[in-house]
């Protein structure tokens, strides 16, 4: 267990702390993360992942890895494999198997009988638009269905039947029977179980009923021991239906006391994002992005592809805190976290990602040398790397002006600039296309006495640029990524979050030049091009064809609003 005066501060702690203090569960501490199979975990659930596994980690307890595979209509093994995987990628261990939901559907069976028997469950065969119209709304109060009064022996034949598959999907519901005037409407007689003629990804054809989410969520939760059962908001109106069901569930001696207890804390919401199962899905299966791990999504598979570190979502995590109250992060929080881990992790090396051709005319024509390069200024231990510099180079396009603005210090005609780790070179000549205009290379000299980057009469230049060797160069694509969405809300003004879709969130660069040291590097290797910004190696790169990803700019707005604050 970590000494409090570290542990991170808020109301969920504060709430474990005392339940410790007064020996409530037996000062244990079970938290479970309860994922449906049903898509790929995304930036919220990963909140949800580090909040539940840290505060089992730091109360020397444990945290469970449960899918509520309740809706066989919607889930697949695909979505299973994808989130046991993202959870072990972020960093936390759930034991040697996960839980299943599925697992206790004898159970939830049996419990549901005991309802039925004792009085506080019934079977309802009105239709879904009956039973909607019957339910009231926030202002009026719901009305009896006219089969809430049937016999519990009565009862008890019809949900066997269902069991039997003896009745279509619709056709009949199990209702709790609670309140029909309760002024929340999550406690007027809310359904337990329906009629589903589906398979199942672990149980097959066995099942033709399945419980509800809202049921079947506080009996898993007792079953296993778990003492918070901590969920986002949303859940809050639904605590008085879990405590009730557990409550009931306790008198009839079907689990045990002390009952779990349900905390509710802020969903994370993330600017030019959206964090909706629901939309996500739609944007895969509308094709508007390459699938669940498209590094422009926000699932966990996505941003892992585009570059992010466990440690990164970790750290940012721990940073946004546990709150009550909905509200909006700043994305350009996220994307300091990233660039503080990769800054100190991730190896130097130079690219050009718009190439322009320079012909140094007084470097000897078979000459080449090797440069010694930095790899990574911030470790000391990262040590160093040879660079192969030779007569012909690539430069960046956009260090390169032919009429220069004023505060424009890079390459222009007869200016000197510093090449990165090599010579001081001046532009003599400018070669462009005789119909367009087009600037297609330069014609430099060097001073071979500014070799490594300094002049012996310490004459200054005001530009040092990073660069390539032509016949050493690796070529690759690169893939520059912006924001899915151009507004910070997407949709929040149209109502349609499509309409808010960014057209240029991705630009395609191709070729791109990077220097030889990159050769071989394998998927998810992560470097910062110098002066470009962080990038990693995508999954589709083959030992021929290298792919890389830009995880974020070096640019780092939020920075310098949290220098601002100080």
């Amino acid at each position: 267990m970590i000494d409090e005066t570290v542990r991170p501060s808020d109301f969920i702690r504060e709430i474990i702390t005392g339940d410790q203090k007064a020996g409530k569960y037996e000062k244990r501490v079970y938290t479970r993360f309860p994922p449906e199979p049903n898509g790929y975990l995304h930036m919220g659930h990963a909140k949800s992942i580090c909040l539940n596994f840290g505060i089992a980690q730091e109360f020397g307890g444990r945290c469970n890895l449960r899918f509520d595979d309740t809706n066989p209509e919607k889930e697949e093994q695909e979505y299973v494999n994808s989130i046991i995987d993202s959870v072990r990628w972020l960093g936390f261990d759930f034991g040697p198997e996960p839980f299943f939901a599925s697992d206790y559907f004898d159970f939830m069976y049996k419990a549901a009988e005991y309802l039925i028997s004792a009085g506080h469950a019934y079977v309802d065969s009105q239709s879904a638009d009956a039973m909607r119209e019957s339910r009231g709304t926030l202002t009026s109060p719901g009305k009896n269905s006219p089969f809430r009064e049937r016999s519990a022996d009565e009862n008890l034949r019809l949900f066997r039947e269902m069991r039997e598959g003896r009745h279509p999907d619709g056709a009949m519901v199990l209702r709790a029977k609670i309140d029909m005037a309760s002024p929340n409407i999550n406690m007027r007689d809310p359904a337990i179980y329906r009629i589903k003629h589906a398979e199942h990804h672990r149980t097959g054809d066995r099942w033709c009923l399945y419980p509800m989410y809202t049921y079947a969520h506080p009996i898993e939760d007792a079953i296993e021991h778990i003492t918070h059962s901590i969920c986002t908001l949303e859940f809050e109106d639904q605590r008085p239906f879990y405590d009730w069901l557990l409550e009931r569930l306790a008198e009839g001696g079907l689990v045990k006391r002390p009952l779990p207890q349900q905390l509710e804390f802020a969903r994370l919401n993330l600017s030019y994002t959206v964090l909706s199962k629901r939309k996500l899905i739609q944007l895969v299966s509308e094709g508007r992005v390459k699938g669940w791990d498209d590094p422009r999504m926000p699932t966990i598979s996505g941003i892992r592809r585009r570059g992010y570190t466990p440690e990164s979502i970790r750290n940012f995590c721990e940073r946004i805190g546990v709150a009550k109250r909905d509200s909006i992060v700043d994305l350009g929080l996220l994307e300091f976290c990233i660039r503080e881990d990769l800054n100190k992790r991730a190896p130097r090396v130079m690219a050009v990602l718009r190439p322009l051709k320079v012909i140094i005319t007084n470097y000897p024509e078979e000459q080449e040398e090797e440069l010694d390069a930095i790899n990574n200024p911030e470790d000391a231990n990262a040590g160093s790397r040879k660079v192969p510099f030779a007569k012909v180079l690539y430069i960046e396009q956009e260090d390169f002006r032919e009429d220069p603005p004023k505060q424009f210090f890079r390459l222009a005609p007869g200016r000197e600039v510093r090449l990165r780790y090599a010579y001081f070179i001046t532009c003599k000549e400018v070669i462009k296309d005789d119909k367009t205009g087009e600037v297609l290379e330069l014609h430099c000299s060097y001073d071979p006495a500014t070799r490594g980057g300094d002049a012996p009469d310490n004459r200054k230049v005001k530009a040092t640029l990073h660069w390539v060797s032509a016949k050493h160069a690796v070529k690759a694509e690169v893939r520059l990524y912006n924001t899915l969405f151009t507004r910070t809300e997407p949709g929040a003004e149209s109502g349609d979050f499509l309409t808010d879709l960014n057209p240029d969130s991705l630009e395609v660069l191709d070729p791109c030049y990077i220097e030889p040291s990159i050769t071989g590097s394998a998927p998810g290797s992560r470097y910062q091009f110098e002066r470009m910004g962080y990038f990693c190696v995508d999954s589709d790169s083959t030992g021929d064809s290298l792919i890389f990803n830009r995880t974020v700019t070096l640019k780092d707005t939020w920075a310098k609003i949290e220098k601002g604050k100080k």
